[in-house]
């Protein structure tokens, strides 16, 4: 399987920003219930932008990696991902 096409990219880039919850959680939230944790976020509107936007950091590594192997599809598939994250936050932010 080829390395370098966009459609890589963009499961990378939809997969990372879990792995970056997870830290953030693991970090932010010590010794609480992920389902609290949760709850909170979903009412807490001030909150979860900011724990998303962390999150979103997290493809930051897989960005820089294929930049230097210059796999230059799988940077879009990235950004195209990162971009409908972002988009997310924002709705959150601004809308909801």
């Amino acid at each position: 399987m080829r390395r370098d096409v966009p459609i890589v990219g963009f499961i990378i880039g939809m997969l990372m920003p879990l792995l970056g919850f997870l830290v953030v959680y693991l970090l932010w939230f010590k010794g609480r219930d992920l389902g609290t944790v949760l709850g909170v976020i979903a009412h807490d509107h001030r909150m979860a932008p900011k724990i998303l936007t962390l999150s979103l950091l997290a493809n930051l590594i897989p960005f820089v990696y294929c930049n230097n192997k210059r796999y230059d599809q799988t940077m879009k598939g990235i950004v195209i991902a990162t971009m409908l994250y972002a988009f997310v936050v924002v709705l959150i932010m601004f809308v909801w």
